[in-house]
């Protein structure tokens, strides 16, 4: 199997990166700033794993960097079994401070970018393949206060999922929409703020980045699952 994951330098990438290997498939991997993060994660991997693995810049924006991924990944690896739309960016402010440059930005990379790299994926991708695009449950209903062009990108990124999922007969394109996860980006939340938004959704606790891998490895297995699905990942999973 040959897998496509976008943002693969740290966090759910990187985890999602190192549970495929252990199931020798070869990686594909993209980031978009942490070089050395993600080299160290390729070197690990293929001597751990023995699979075929490759990194390559991309970002998101960029029409031809995209379409370079795919061409390589053509090269390199032959025809896609999998692409896992896991990279996105945010730009927590308040509504009134927003700009339409922070406002695009958000947009193009969380949903442009995954569209325009989902439609070049496609055209190599095996029948019977598989989509699984990272979205959230703030494109649902945690969205908050700071949030609202993130929140929308979900929003539109799981729209994005079901449209698709009704275009193409034969591949299977999900959405996984996690709750607060545990990650790099949230430890760097005001606690304070983030302990009132988790009793605000009603949120026990974080989900962890292991209970989101083992949901998705599980959501890869899983064939009786309808394309165009959201998958919801609360904490009391």
């Amino acid at each position: 199997m040959n897998c496509l994951i976008t943002g693969a330098s740290v966090g759910i990438g990187a985890s999602l990166a190192k549970e495929l290997a252990k199931n020798k498939v070869n990686l594909y991997l993209t980031y978009y700033s942490r070089y050395e993060d993600i080299s160290k994660l390729k070197k690990s991997l293929e001597e751990k794993y023995k699979i075929k693995c490759f990194i390559q810049k991309l970002d998101l924006k960029n029409e031809q960097e995209i379409k370079d991924v795919i061409f390589n990944f053509k090269n390199k690896l032959g025809n896609m079994d999998l692409l896992i739309n896991n990279a996105a960016t945010y730009n927590d402010n308040d509504l009134f401070l927003k700009t339409k440059s922070e406002f695009m930005n958000v947009l193009e990379v969380n949903v442009v970018g995954t569209f325009l790299i989902s439609q070049e994926a496609l055209k190599i991708m095996n029948k019977n393949s598989l989509i699984i695009n990272m979205a959230s449950t703030d494109g649902i209903d945690t969205y908050n206060l700071y949030n609202l062009d993130y929140a929308v990108s979900k929003a539109s990124l799981i729209q994005l999922t079901k449209s698709m999922a009704l275009i193409c007969k034969d591949i299977k394109i999900l959405a996984i929409a996690p709750n607060w996860v545990l990650t790099e980006s949230t430890k760097n939340v005001d606690k304070d703020f983030l302990t009132s938004e988790l009793k605000r959704i009603n949120q026990k606790e974080l989900i962890t980045e292991k209970t989101v891998v083992d949901i998705i490895m599980k959501t890869i297995n899983n064939k009786s699952i309808k394309s165009g699905e959201v998958i919801r990942i609360d904490e009391n999973l």
